[in-house]
């Protein structure tokens, strides 16, 4: 798929089967996610790989906790990808973000689905996140700038929204 064909066409989806992605393609995922522009190339953020089913429940449930439900965040995808940005780097916000943006165009690329879920800040925020942390050697004031959520959809591709006038201004 050519670049601008992919940025055009990727979609947020919002329904997944429970398929796993294989992990050479979660794999391939990440390393996209990791060449994404950071300030002065001090390359702040860190991904955290789910892939397991009793952890990515926990997460799932603490995120719904936040957001005041007990539906799933996650939309059942199997895969989440945690983006986190060390706060020492004064571009650690813009950085985490721009990972989060090569991730879902890399799984569009790879033709698996996937959306950027919130909420990220506020769980590895508490407790129970800084401890995952501390329990994966994480080091550092790092927050959570969000969950890519993966896997395979259970819906049909979402057609673009129209773009909005004035998106661009032009100064000749």
């Amino acid at each position: 798929m050519e670049a601008i064909e992919n940025l055009v066409t990727r979609r947020s989806i919002r329904k997944f089967r429970s398929d796993m992605v294989p992990k050479e393609v979660i794999e391939k995922i990440i390393e996209a996610g990791t060449y994404a522009p950071t300030g002065m190339n001090r390359q702040s953020p860190i991904i955290i790989a789910v892939t397991n089913k009793e952890l990515r429940d926990r997460l799932s449930a603490q995120n719904a906790k936040i957001m005041g439900t007990d539906i799933d965040p996650f939309y059942n995808a199997p895969v989440v990808l945690i983006v986190l940005a060390n706060k020492a780097m004064p571009t650690y916000l813009y950085d985490g973000s721009l990972v989060m943006g090569n991730l879902m165009n890399a799984a569009h690329a790879y033709g698996i689905s996937s959306c950027w879920i919130h909420r990220a800040k506020e769980e590895f925020e508490s407790e129970e996140g800084r401890e995952l942390l501390r329990s994966l050697g994480v080091e550092g004031d790092y927050e959570g700038i969000g969950h890519c959520i993966l896997g395979y959809a259970d819906c049909e591709q979402p057609s673009a929204s129209p773009r909005k006038e004035n998106y661009a201004f032009w100064i000749e």
